[in-house]
């Protein structure tokens, strides 16, 4: 069950990392008044998704059995 979990931990970590980095880079910003005002187009699902599988992996690996 461990194992499962930190393989878990591991993917989602990584799709957390590049779904976040990219969710940042389709974002653009504008100024309105001199204020500067971003607007994010990002798709969020997959960012939602690969933090409940870090979630998930990371109760998995720390749950103690029994």
């Amino acid at each position: 069950m461990k194992a499962v979990g930190t393989i878990l931990l591991i993917i989602g970590l990584v799709g957390t990392l590049l779904f976040g980095f990219q969710a940042i880079q389709d974002s653009e910003s504008f100024s309105f008044l001199g204020i500067d005002i971003a607007v994010s187009k990002a798709d969020w699902t997959p960012l939602i998704v690969s933090g409940i599988i870090f979630l998930i992996g990371l109760v998995m690996t720390i749950r103690k059995k029994g």
